[in-house]
């Protein structure tokens, strides 16, 4: 062994070392612990190298060099942080000091036995024990004296190791306080990562928040898939066959008919129903933050990114995520959405860390994404990877049998959230209601309702709609044959009033010539008592054994 003069700026200070373990122990940030050990170890006199190596799983096992001499691929030391300046070359590589994707086996060498083991190794001289040296070769080109590494713990668990590279043997009276100092190290660590592992679910809750209000909001307007038409039971039977399943199933749909509610019954009726739900609108999302919206972003990752974010797919781990309008995604970003969808793999904006994506994928759009696959606007290998099971959801023009039921729903819910009196819902309003085409669906229909509750103030509910081009033809042939004249298309004024009179009579008499009321004339008729009362005057209609009132 050789005799080391150690100068009094050399002598290891206890003093220095106690305040640097206070530091280390407030560090809430594992990255910035890591970088604050290896750049202060760094500083001390003869040093030449300060590493931190931490047991992961093994990952790059088919890359890394050491393969042949591990003994076991499932775990292995990962280098997670490194300082040191080359004396030997100042143009040197300086990866072999701080090499993230630098990996060692463990009980190989000095590193792997103090892991493997959990006792520290010291190696006085570098050049006697070339054997504990294995993925060192640097070492005497630097002119490495000695090394040691301490096994990082916590708990009686080893965690990693601190590793030293001076540049003569290592002081005595600097041993106890290796152990000591990887000791503290080891509960930082755990107390870093426990506190990232706050913020990180917390960022998750709030986003799951702000994504699940989201839903809420979307989903009102689709009456909880309400109704018993043919094309909705259609629905809710390949509801059920997907449901339990982990396939993709794409929504298809015009807007407004529901397919954020088809996606909620996916989810809810799937075992995943227990984690969230959450939706991506990519319509609303600018070109160039896709990447991180969808994945995340680091800190520094771009300008404007002064903190970490978790990305939507991240907030949906164990759940589901529902990409709506998924025809609106650039085409650039397709190739990174497919990976993430054949892989389950992604990675945050600016951050090397593989993420696995434990989400179902649900996508909808009312677009034609054949049509786009075609065009060159859409990747054909992402179109078959959604496309495993597609639900096409019938707008409501197609589905009329369910507005009845729609309609008292929308009028159940309106009088809840606007706090006005309950209306009463005619037959006539509900054929008024059926006999419109309905080009925004569902949702234009919740709108309807919500108009007409607030107007009728508890009275029978008037719907004013546009009269539709069906409408207006079949009124134009409704004058032709009563006229008969097939092609005259209109009415005389005696004509028109006739056809007033006989109408009004018959539907006095399916009321049984009950004026106000439920299932009353002037309800069926869908005007005020009053106005039918008006109009009877007029006419001299009264109910057959009745003498004429007073008027």
């Amino acid at each position: 062994m050789r005799t080391v003069e150690v100068t009094s700026d050399q002598r290891f200070d206890a003093n220095r070392a106690a305040q640097f373990l206070l530091e280390i122990a407030l560090e809430q940030s594992l990255e910035g612990l890591l970088r604050k050990v290896v750049d202060r170890a760094a500083e001390r006199p003869g040093m030449v190298c300060v590493q931190v190596w931490l047991i992961e799983e093994g990952d790059l096992c088919a890359h890394c060099r050491r393969r042949g001499s591990c003994p076991d691929t499932r775990r292995c030391l990962h280098l997670v942080a490194g300082r040191g300046g080359s004396l030997a070359d100042s143009a040197a590589d300086f990866r072999r000091f701080d090499d993230t994707k630098a990996r060692h086996p463990l009980g190989v060498g000095f590193l792997g036995k103090a892991a493997a083991v959990g006792e520290e190794r010291i190696v006085l001289e570098v050049k006697r024990q070339p054997a504990e040296m294995e993925g060192f070769d640097w070492v005497e080109e630097e002119g490495i004296g000695g090394c040691g590494a301490t096994p990082i713990t916590y708990k009686g668990e080893v965690m990693g190791v601190l590793v030293g590279f001076m540049r003569d043997e290592v002081p005595e009276e600097a041993r106890p306080w290796g152990r000591v100092l990887a000791d503290h190290i080891g509960a930082a660590i755990a107390n870093a990562r426990a506190f990232e592992e706050i913020q990180r679910l917390k960022a998750q809750l709030e986003l799951q928040n702000t994504y699940l209000q989201e839903e809420v909001v979307e989903a009102k307007a689709f009456g909880d898939l309400v109704g018993q038409s043919a094309a909705l039971r259609q629905v809710v039977s390949q509801i059920d066959l997907v449901a339990p399943t982990e396939a993709s199933v794409l929504i298809l749909g015009e807007t407004g008919t529901g397919k954020e509610l088809v996606a909620h019954e996916i989810h809810r009726r799937s075992p995943r129903c227990d984690f969230p739900l959450v939706r991506v609108n990519c319509a609303s999302i600018p070109k160039e933050l896709f990447e991180s919206e969808f994945f995340g972003h680091v800190r520094g990752a771009f300008t404007g990114a002064h903190k970490d974010r978790a990305g939507r797919f991240e907030a949906a781990e164990g759940g589901t995520l529902l990409l709506d309008e998924i025809g609106e995604v650039p085409l650039d970003m397709q190739s990174k959405l497919l990976r993430v969808v054949q892989e389950k793999r992604y990675e945050r904006v600016g951050d090397d860390r593989t993420r696995h994506a434990n989400v179902r994928i649900l996508g909808a759009t009312n677009r034609d994404l054949k049509k786009a696959v075609v065009a060159g606007r859409f990747r054909e290998d992402l179109y078959y990877r959604l496309n495993v099971f597609p639900i096409h959801v019938a707008p409501l023009r197609e589905r009329k049998d369910d507005i009845p039921l729609l309609a008292a729903h929308f009028v159940d819910v309106s009088v809840r959230e606007l706090r006005c009196p309950k209306p009463r819902l005619t037959r006539a309003g509900v054929a008024r209601l059926q006999s419109y085409e309905w080009p925004g669906n569902v949702r234009e229909l919740r709108n309807v309702i919500e108009r007409a509750v607030i107007l009728a103030r508890g009275g029978a509910l008037q719907f004013d709609l546009p009269v539709t081009e069906a409408a207006q033809a079949a009124a134009s042939k409704l004058r032709s044959a009563v006229a008969g004249e097939p092609g005259s298309g209109f009415l005389s004024e005696a004509e028109l009033r006739r056809l007033e009179r006989g109408n009004l009579i018959a539907v006095l008499e399916r009321a049984g010539w009950k004026i106000k009321g439920p299932n009353g004339a002037a309800e069926l008729l869908g005007v005020k008592p009053t106005t039918l009362l008006s109009r009877m005057r007029v006419m001299g209609l009264r109910r057959p054994g009745i003498e004429p009132p007073s008027w």
